[in-house]
Protein backbone atom coordinates (compact mmCIF):
# COMPACT_ATOMS: atom_id res chain seq x y z
CA UNK A 1 0.00 0.00 0.00
CA UNK A 2 1.44 3.44 -0.91
CA UNK A 3 2.42 5.62 2.03
CA UNK A 4 -0.12 8.27 1.05
CA UNK A 5 -3.08 5.91 1.05
CA UNK A 6 -5.46 6.46 3.97
CA UNK A 7 -7.17 3.50 5.63
CA UNK A 8 -10.84 3.18 4.76
CA UNK A 9 -13.03 3.86 7.80
CA UNK A 10 -16.57 2.57 7.54
CA UNK A 11 -19.58 4.64 8.45
CA UNK A 12 -20.52 3.93 12.09
CA UNK A 13 -23.62 1.87 12.67
CA UNK A 14 -26.76 3.66 13.94
CA UNK A 15 -26.85 4.06 17.71
CA UNK A 16 -29.90 2.79 19.54
CA UNK A 17 -31.53 4.84 22.28
CA UNK A 18 -30.59 2.17 24.85
CA UNK A 19 -26.93 2.23 23.78
CA UNK A 20 -26.88 6.00 24.18
CA UNK A 21 -28.53 5.76 27.63
CA UNK A 22 -25.85 3.31 28.79
CA UNK A 23 -23.10 5.66 27.63
CA UNK A 24 -24.63 8.74 29.31
CA UNK A 25 -25.11 6.81 32.55
CA UNK A 26 -21.49 5.68 32.49
CA UNK A 27 -20.35 9.24 31.81
CA UNK A 28 -22.32 10.48 34.81
CA UNK A 29 -20.24 8.25 37.12
CA UNK A 30 -16.80 8.90 35.61
CA UNK A 31 -16.99 12.58 34.60
CA UNK A 32 -14.30 13.89 36.94
CA UNK A 33 -11.99 16.80 36.17
CA UNK A 34 -14.37 19.73 35.85
CA UNK A 35 -15.81 21.03 32.57
CA UNK A 36 -12.52 20.85 30.66
CA UNK A 37 -12.01 17.21 31.62
CA UNK A 38 -15.64 16.29 30.93
CA UNK A 39 -15.63 17.93 27.49
CA UNK A 40 -12.35 16.17 26.73
CA UNK A 41 -13.89 12.82 27.73
CA UNK A 42 -16.87 13.36 25.44
CA UNK A 43 -14.64 14.44 22.56
CA UNK A 44 -12.40 11.40 22.90
CA UNK A 45 -15.30 8.98 23.15
CA UNK A 46 -17.93 10.48 20.82
CA UNK A 47 -15.76 12.17 18.17
CA UNK A 48 -12.60 10.08 18.07
CA UNK A 49 -13.61 6.56 19.09
CA UNK A 50 -17.33 6.01 18.50
CA UNK A 51 -17.69 8.70 15.78
CA UNK A 52 -21.24 9.56 16.79
CA UNK A 53 -20.64 13.19 15.81
CA UNK A 54 -18.01 14.96 13.70
CA UNK A 55 -15.40 17.34 15.08
CA UNK A 56 -16.99 20.39 13.47
CA UNK A 57 -20.50 19.61 14.68
CA UNK A 58 -19.17 18.85 18.17
CA UNK A 59 -17.30 22.15 18.40
CA UNK A 60 -20.17 24.10 16.90
CA UNK A 61 -22.39 22.78 19.71
CA UNK A 62 -19.65 23.54 22.24
CA UNK A 63 -19.46 27.15 21.03
CA UNK A 64 -23.14 27.56 21.84
CA UNK A 65 -23.01 25.95 25.28
CA UNK A 66 -19.96 27.97 26.32
CA UNK A 67 -21.83 31.26 25.95
CA UNK A 68 -24.92 30.08 27.82
CA UNK A 69 -25.40 30.56 31.54
CA UNK A 70 -24.99 27.29 33.37
CA UNK A 71 -22.77 24.19 33.11
CA UNK A 72 -21.38 23.91 29.58
CA UNK A 73 -20.38 20.23 29.81
CA UNK A 74 -23.85 19.15 30.94
CA UNK A 75 -25.45 21.33 28.28
CA UNK A 76 -23.13 19.84 25.64
CA UNK A 77 -24.21 16.32 26.63
CA UNK A 78 -27.84 17.44 26.46
CA UNK A 79 -27.27 18.99 23.02
CA UNK A 80 -25.63 15.88 21.55
CA UNK A 81 -28.28 13.61 23.08
CA UNK A 82 -30.98 15.86 21.61
CA UNK A 83 -29.33 15.95 18.19
CA UNK A 84 -29.09 12.16 18.10
CA UNK A 85 -32.41 11.05 19.60
CA UNK A 86 -34.66 14.08 19.86
CA UNK A 87 -36.23 15.59 22.96
CA UNK A 88 -36.04 12.51 25.17
CA UNK A 89 -32.48 11.87 24.04
CA UNK A 90 -31.48 15.31 25.28
CA UNK A 91 -33.41 15.05 28.55
CA UNK A 92 -31.97 11.63 29.39
CA UNK A 93 -28.40 12.67 28.51
CA UNK A 94 -28.64 15.80 30.63
CA UNK A 95 -30.27 14.08 33.59
CA UNK A 96 -27.84 11.17 33.68
CA UNK A 97 -24.97 13.66 33.64
CA UNK A 98 -26.32 15.13 36.89
CA UNK A 99 -28.12 12.43 38.92
CA UNK A 100 -25.10 10.29 39.95
CA UNK A 101 -23.37 13.42 41.24
CA UNK A 102 -26.50 14.47 43.14
CA UNK A 103 -26.79 11.15 44.97
CA UNK A 104 -23.06 11.06 45.76
CA UNK A 105 -23.08 14.65 47.05
CA UNK A 106 -26.12 14.04 49.25
CA UNK A 107 -24.27 11.15 50.92
CA UNK A 108 -20.98 13.05 51.25
CA UNK A 109 -22.65 16.19 52.60
CA UNK A 110 -24.43 14.17 55.28
CA UNK A 111 -21.10 12.59 56.28
CA UNK A 112 -19.50 16.04 56.29
CA UNK A 113 -22.15 17.59 58.56
CA UNK A 114 -22.18 14.68 61.00
CA UNK A 115 -18.44 13.99 61.23
CA UNK A 116 -16.67 17.25 60.30
CA UNK A 117 -15.79 17.95 63.95
CA UNK A 118 -13.70 14.78 64.22
CA UNK A 119 -9.97 15.66 64.39
CA UNK A 120 -9.06 13.50 61.39
CA UNK A 121 -11.78 15.05 59.21
CA UNK A 122 -10.87 18.55 60.40
CA UNK A 123 -7.24 17.88 59.46
CA UNK A 124 -8.22 16.72 55.97
CA UNK A 125 -10.33 19.85 55.49
CA UNK A 126 -7.41 22.00 56.71
CA UNK A 127 -5.32 20.73 53.81
CA UNK A 128 -8.12 20.92 51.25
CA UNK A 129 -9.09 24.57 51.86
CA UNK A 130 -5.86 26.16 50.51
CA UNK A 131 -5.93 23.70 47.60
CA UNK A 132 -9.40 24.92 46.66
CA UNK A 133 -8.17 28.52 46.82
CA UNK A 134 -5.34 27.63 44.44
CA UNK A 135 -7.81 25.91 42.09
CA UNK A 136 -9.96 29.06 41.90
CA UNK A 137 -6.88 31.24 41.23
CA UNK A 138 -5.82 28.83 38.49
CA UNK A 139 -9.35 28.88 37.03
CA UNK A 140 -9.17 32.69 36.82
CA UNK A 141 -5.83 32.44 35.03
CA UNK A 142 -7.01 29.74 32.64
CA UNK A 143 -10.24 31.48 31.69
CA UNK A 144 -8.57 34.89 31.58
CA UNK A 145 -5.78 33.75 29.25
CA UNK A 146 -8.43 32.53 26.81
CA UNK A 147 -11.00 35.30 27.17
CA UNK A 148 -9.01 38.53 27.69
CA UNK A 149 -7.55 38.96 24.23
CA UNK A 150 -7.24 42.77 24.25
CA UNK A 151 -7.15 45.78 26.57
CA UNK A 152 -10.88 46.48 26.25
CA UNK A 153 -11.76 43.06 27.59
CA UNK A 154 -9.09 43.33 30.28
CA UNK A 155 -10.57 46.65 31.37
CA UNK A 156 -14.03 45.09 31.64
CA UNK A 157 -12.54 42.36 33.84
CA UNK A 158 -10.84 44.88 36.14
CA UNK A 159 -14.00 46.98 36.42
CA UNK A 160 -16.03 43.87 37.30
CA UNK A 161 -13.57 43.02 40.08
CA UNK A 162 -13.73 46.58 41.47
CA UNK A 163 -17.53 46.64 41.26
CA UNK A 164 -17.78 43.45 43.32
CA UNK A 165 -14.81 43.83 45.68
CA UNK A 166 -15.04 47.56 46.46
CA UNK A 167 -18.70 48.42 45.92
CA UNK A 168 -20.30 44.97 46.50
CA UNK A 169 -22.54 45.41 43.45
CA UNK A 170 -24.77 42.33 42.97
CA UNK A 171 -23.57 39.88 40.34
CA UNK A 172 -26.62 40.17 38.01
CA UNK A 173 -26.01 43.90 37.55
CA UNK A 174 -22.38 43.24 36.63
CA UNK A 175 -23.52 40.69 34.03
CA UNK A 176 -26.08 43.15 32.63
CA UNK A 177 -23.57 45.99 32.32
CA UNK A 178 -20.93 43.76 30.71
CA UNK A 179 -23.51 42.52 28.20
CA UNK A 180 -24.53 46.09 27.32
CA UNK A 181 -20.89 47.08 26.84
CA UNK A 182 -20.41 44.08 24.56
CA UNK A 183 -23.52 44.95 22.56
CA UNK A 184 -22.32 48.53 22.08
CA UNK A 185 -18.88 47.20 21.17
CA UNK A 186 -20.34 45.03 18.40
CA UNK A 187 -21.43 48.25 16.67
CA UNK A 188 -18.57 50.64 17.41
CA UNK A 189 -15.52 48.37 17.73
CA UNK A 190 -16.50 44.89 16.51
CA UNK A 191 -12.88 43.78 16.12
CA UNK A 192 -12.37 43.99 19.89
CA UNK A 193 -15.28 41.64 20.56
CA UNK A 194 -14.64 39.11 17.79
CA UNK A 195 -14.28 35.67 19.30
CA UNK A 196 -13.75 33.41 16.30
CA UNK A 197 -15.51 30.09 16.19
CA UNK A 198 -13.67 27.05 17.46
CA UNK A 199 -15.08 24.95 14.67
CA UNK A 200 -13.20 27.02 12.10
CA UNK A 201 -9.88 26.42 13.81
CA UNK A 202 -9.95 22.63 13.75
CA UNK A 203 -8.86 20.56 10.76
CA UNK A 204 -8.93 17.21 12.55
CA UNK A 205 -10.89 14.33 11.05
CA UNK A 206 -11.55 10.92 12.53
CA UNK A 207 -13.40 9.42 9.60
CA UNK A 208 -17.10 9.46 8.76
CA UNK A 209 -19.46 10.15 11.65
CA UNK A 210 -23.12 9.43 12.23
CA UNK A 211 -23.73 13.17 12.47
CA UNK A 212 -21.15 14.38 9.96
CA UNK A 213 -20.25 17.86 8.74
CA UNK A 214 -22.69 17.62 5.85
CA UNK A 215 -25.36 15.50 7.52
CA UNK A 216 -28.73 17.26 7.09
CA UNK A 217 -30.37 18.66 10.20
CA UNK A 218 -32.86 16.03 11.44
CA UNK A 219 -36.55 16.91 11.49
CA UNK A 220 -36.70 17.19 15.29
CA UNK A 221 -33.86 19.75 15.21
CA UNK A 222 -35.61 22.09 12.78
CA UNK A 223 -37.21 25.20 14.19
CA UNK A 224 -40.99 25.12 14.57
CA UNK A 225 -43.03 27.70 16.42
CA UNK A 226 -45.40 25.03 17.72
CA UNK A 227 -42.52 23.07 19.21
CA UNK A 228 -40.90 26.22 20.61
CA UNK A 229 -44.11 27.25 22.37
CA UNK A 230 -44.73 23.72 23.68
CA UNK A 231 -41.27 23.53 25.28
CA UNK A 232 -41.61 27.04 26.70
CA UNK A 233 -44.99 26.32 28.26
CA UNK A 234 -43.82 22.96 29.63
CA UNK A 235 -40.75 24.54 31.22
CA UNK A 236 -42.77 27.34 32.82
CA UNK A 237 -45.39 24.83 33.97
CA UNK A 238 -42.80 22.66 35.76
CA UNK A 239 -41.10 25.70 37.29
CA UNK A 240 -44.33 27.44 38.29
CA UNK A 241 -46.01 24.34 39.67
CA UNK A 242 -43.13 23.38 41.98
CA UNK A 243 -42.61 26.96 43.17
CA UNK A 244 -46.34 27.45 43.75
CA UNK A 245 -46.61 24.20 45.73
CA UNK A 246 -43.65 25.20 47.90
CA UNK A 247 -45.13 28.63 48.53
CA UNK A 248 -48.62 27.28 49.21
CA UNK A 249 -47.42 24.63 51.67
CA UNK A 250 -44.60 26.46 53.45
CA UNK A 251 -44.99 30.16 52.63
CA UNK A 252 -43.01 32.44 50.33
CA UNK A 253 -40.41 33.29 52.98
CA UNK A 254 -39.73 29.64 53.81
CA UNK A 255 -36.20 28.38 53.17
CA UNK A 256 -37.25 25.83 50.53
CA UNK A 257 -39.35 28.35 48.58
CA UNK A 258 -36.58 30.93 48.68
CA UNK A 259 -34.13 28.28 47.45
CA UNK A 260 -36.34 27.67 44.42
CA UNK A 261 -36.48 31.38 43.61
CA UNK A 262 -32.79 32.03 44.32
CA UNK A 263 -31.43 29.12 42.26
CA UNK A 264 -33.70 30.09 39.37
CA UNK A 265 -31.98 33.47 39.29
CA UNK A 266 -28.57 31.82 39.69
CA UNK A 267 -29.24 29.60 36.68
CA UNK A 268 -30.12 32.58 34.49
CA UNK A 269 -27.25 34.97 35.31
CA UNK A 270 -24.23 32.73 35.79
CA UNK A 271 -22.47 33.10 32.45
CA UNK A 272 -18.98 31.64 32.30
CA UNK A 273 -19.46 28.20 33.83
CA UNK A 274 -19.36 26.84 37.34
CA UNK A 275 -16.76 29.22 38.77
CA UNK A 276 -18.99 32.14 37.79
CA UNK A 277 -21.90 30.78 39.84
CA UNK A 278 -19.85 30.61 43.03
CA UNK A 279 -19.70 34.36 43.80
CA UNK A 280 -23.45 34.67 43.29
CA UNK A 281 -24.17 31.63 45.44
CA UNK A 282 -21.84 33.04 48.09
CA UNK A 283 -23.65 36.39 48.05
CA UNK A 284 -27.00 34.69 48.45
CA UNK A 285 -26.30 31.53 50.40
CA UNK A 286 -23.75 32.93 52.87
CA UNK A 287 -24.39 36.66 53.17
CA UNK A 288 -28.11 37.08 52.48
CA UNK A 289 -29.86 33.88 53.53
CA UNK A 290 -27.18 32.45 55.89
CA UNK A 291 -27.86 28.90 54.73
CA UNK A 292 -24.18 28.12 55.36
CA UNK A 293 -21.02 29.93 56.47
CA UNK A 294 -17.90 30.88 54.51
CA UNK A 295 -15.88 27.91 55.73
CA UNK A 296 -18.62 25.48 54.67
CA UNK A 297 -18.73 27.14 51.25
CA UNK A 298 -15.05 26.34 50.71
CA UNK A 299 -15.57 22.77 51.93
CA UNK A 300 -18.50 22.40 49.54
CA UNK A 301 -16.35 23.44 46.60
CA UNK A 302 -13.79 20.82 47.63
CA UNK A 303 -16.48 18.12 47.62
CA UNK A 304 -17.70 19.35 44.24
CA UNK A 305 -14.20 19.17 42.79
CA UNK A 306 -13.67 15.58 43.94
CA UNK A 307 -16.97 14.07 42.78
CA UNK A 308 -18.14 13.29 39.21
CA UNK A 309 -20.53 15.56 37.40
CA UNK A 310 -20.56 19.32 36.78
CA UNK A 311 -18.87 21.52 39.37
CA UNK A 312 -22.03 23.62 39.56
CA UNK A 313 -23.42 20.70 41.59
CA UNK A 314 -22.07 22.62 44.58
CA UNK A 315 -25.60 24.04 44.60
CA UNK A 316 -26.75 20.64 45.89
CA UNK A 317 -24.31 20.98 48.78
CA UNK A 318 -25.61 24.50 49.52
CA UNK A 319 -29.20 23.27 49.35
CA UNK A 320 -28.47 20.31 51.66
CA UNK A 321 -26.65 22.41 54.26
CA UNK A 322 -29.34 25.10 54.06
CA UNK A 323 -32.20 22.66 54.58
CA UNK A 324 -30.28 20.98 57.41
CA UNK A 325 -29.18 24.18 59.19
CA UNK A 326 -32.62 25.80 58.98
CA UNK A 327 -34.32 22.58 60.16
CA UNK A 328 -37.11 23.04 57.62
CA UNK A 329 -38.87 19.85 58.76
CA UNK A 330 -37.94 20.12 62.44
CA UNK A 331 -34.89 18.92 64.44
CA UNK A 332 -35.78 15.24 64.06
CA UNK A 333 -35.81 15.18 60.24
CA UNK A 334 -32.53 16.84 59.34
CA UNK A 335 -31.49 14.36 56.64
CA UNK A 336 -34.86 14.65 54.87
CA UNK A 337 -34.61 18.44 55.09
CA UNK A 338 -31.11 18.40 53.62
CA UNK A 339 -32.01 15.98 50.85
CA UNK A 340 -35.07 18.07 49.92
CA UNK A 341 -32.97 21.24 49.84
CA UNK A 342 -30.39 19.54 47.60
CA UNK A 343 -33.06 18.32 45.17
CA UNK A 344 -34.77 21.72 44.99
CA UNK A 345 -31.46 23.50 44.35
CA UNK A 346 -30.61 21.00 41.61
CA UNK A 347 -34.02 21.17 39.91
CA UNK A 348 -34.18 24.95 39.72
CA UNK A 349 -30.53 25.27 38.67
CA UNK A 350 -30.69 22.77 35.81
CA UNK A 351 -34.23 23.26 34.46
CA UNK A 352 -33.19 26.36 32.44
CA UNK A 353 -30.24 24.43 30.97
CA UNK A 354 -32.58 21.93 29.34
CA UNK A 355 -34.76 24.74 28.00
CA UNK A 356 -31.76 26.58 26.54
CA UNK A 357 -30.89 23.50 24.47
CA UNK A 358 -34.40 22.50 23.42
CA UNK A 359 -35.37 26.09 22.55
CA UNK A 360 -32.08 27.37 21.14
CA UNK A 361 -30.69 24.23 19.52
CA UNK A 362 -32.64 24.58 16.26
CA UNK A 363 -31.38 28.14 15.79
CA UNK A 364 -27.81 26.99 16.43
CA UNK A 365 -28.15 24.24 13.85
CA UNK A 366 -29.57 26.66 11.30
CA UNK A 367 -27.16 29.57 11.76
CA UNK A 368 -23.48 30.34 12.25
CA UNK A 369 -21.80 32.84 14.59
CA UNK A 370 -23.08 36.42 14.37
CA UNK A 371 -21.16 39.09 16.26
CA UNK A 372 -24.39 40.88 17.24
CA UNK A 373 -25.15 37.89 19.43
CA UNK A 374 -21.66 36.83 20.49
CA UNK A 375 -20.25 40.27 21.44
CA UNK A 376 -22.45 40.73 24.55
CA UNK A 377 -21.44 37.25 25.69
CA UNK A 378 -17.78 38.06 25.05
CA UNK A 379 -18.14 41.08 27.34
CA UNK A 380 -19.85 38.98 29.99
CA UNK A 381 -17.09 36.35 29.86
CA UNK A 382 -14.49 39.09 30.39
CA UNK A 383 -16.41 40.35 33.44
CA UNK A 384 -16.62 36.82 34.81
CA UNK A 385 -12.82 36.66 35.01
CA UNK A 386 -12.84 39.62 37.40
CA UNK A 387 -15.62 38.02 39.40
CA UNK A 388 -13.63 34.80 39.78
CA UNK A 389 -10.58 36.77 40.93
CA UNK A 390 -12.80 38.34 43.60
CA UNK A 391 -13.87 34.86 44.67
CA UNK A 392 -10.22 33.81 44.97
CA UNK A 393 -9.53 36.83 47.20
CA UNK A 394 -12.50 35.89 49.37
CA UNK A 395 -11.34 32.29 49.73
CA UNK A 396 -7.74 33.31 50.44
CA UNK A 397 -8.86 35.68 53.20
CA UNK A 398 -10.90 33.03 54.99
CA UNK A 399 -8.18 30.39 54.62
CA UNK A 400 -5.17 32.50 55.62
CA UNK A 401 -6.91 34.51 58.36
CA UNK A 402 -9.71 32.16 59.51
CA UNK A 403 -10.41 34.20 62.66
CA UNK A 404 -10.21 37.63 61.06
CA UNK A 405 -7.62 39.87 59.42
CA UNK A 406 -6.06 40.99 62.69
CA UNK A 407 -5.36 37.44 63.91
CA UNK A 408 -2.48 35.04 63.26
CA UNK A 409 -1.54 34.29 59.66
CA UNK A 410 -1.88 30.61 58.62
CA UNK A 411 1.59 30.22 57.12
CA UNK A 412 1.27 26.44 56.59
CA UNK A 413 -1.98 26.92 54.69
CA UNK A 414 -0.20 29.47 52.52
CA UNK A 415 2.55 26.96 51.73
CA UNK A 416 -0.02 24.31 50.79
CA UNK A 417 -1.82 26.80 48.54
CA UNK A 418 1.41 27.85 46.79
CA UNK A 419 2.40 24.21 46.26
CA UNK A 420 -1.06 23.37 44.90
CA UNK A 421 -1.01 26.27 42.44
CA UNK A 422 2.49 25.29 41.30
CA UNK A 423 1.35 21.73 40.71
CA UNK A 424 -1.61 22.93 38.65
CA UNK A 425 0.18 25.64 36.70
CA UNK A 426 3.66 24.25 36.12
CA UNK A 427 3.21 20.49 36.26
CA UNK A 428 -0.37 20.28 34.87
CA UNK A 429 -1.45 18.06 37.76
CA UNK A 430 -5.08 16.92 37.90
CA UNK A 431 -7.45 18.65 40.31
CA UNK A 432 -8.47 15.45 42.09
CA UNK A 433 -4.79 14.49 42.56
CA UNK A 434 -3.94 17.93 43.96
CA UNK A 435 -6.84 17.86 46.42
CA UNK A 436 -5.99 14.31 47.51
CA UNK A 437 -2.33 15.12 48.21
CA UNK A 438 -3.26 18.32 50.06
CA UNK A 439 -5.79 16.39 52.16
CA UNK A 440 -3.05 13.92 53.18
CA UNK A 441 -0.71 16.80 54.02
CA UNK A 442 -3.39 18.49 56.12
CA UNK A 443 -4.17 15.27 57.98
CA UNK A 444 -0.47 14.59 58.65
CA UNK A 445 0.09 18.14 59.86
CA UNK A 446 -2.86 17.97 62.24
CA UNK A 447 -1.63 14.65 63.67
CA UNK A 448 1.85 16.05 64.24
CA UNK A 449 0.42 18.93 66.26
CA UNK A 450 -1.24 16.55 68.72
Amino acid sequence: MPATTQPIINQPKPVSFLEAVIYWLKLGFISFGGPAGQISMMHQELVERRRWISEQRFLHALNYTMVLPGPEAQQLATYIGWLMHGTWGGIVAGMLFVLPSLFILIALTWIYLVYSELPAVAGILYGIKPAVTAIVVFAAYRIGSRALKNNILRAISVLAFIALFVFNIPFPYIVLMAGLIGYAGSHFMPGQFQTGGHHEQSKNTYGPALIDDDTPVPEHARFKWSRFMAFTLTGFLIWGTVLTLLSANYGWENTLTQMGWFFTKAALVTFGGAYAVLPYVYQGGVEHYAWLNASQMIDGLALGETTPGPLIMIVAFVGFVGGWSKEVFGPDMLFLAGMTGACIATLFTFLPSFLFILLGGPAVEATRDDIKYTAPLTGITAAVVGVIVNLAVFFAYHVLWPDGFGTAFEWFSALIGIAAFTALFKYKAGIVSVISVCAIIGLSYSLLLK
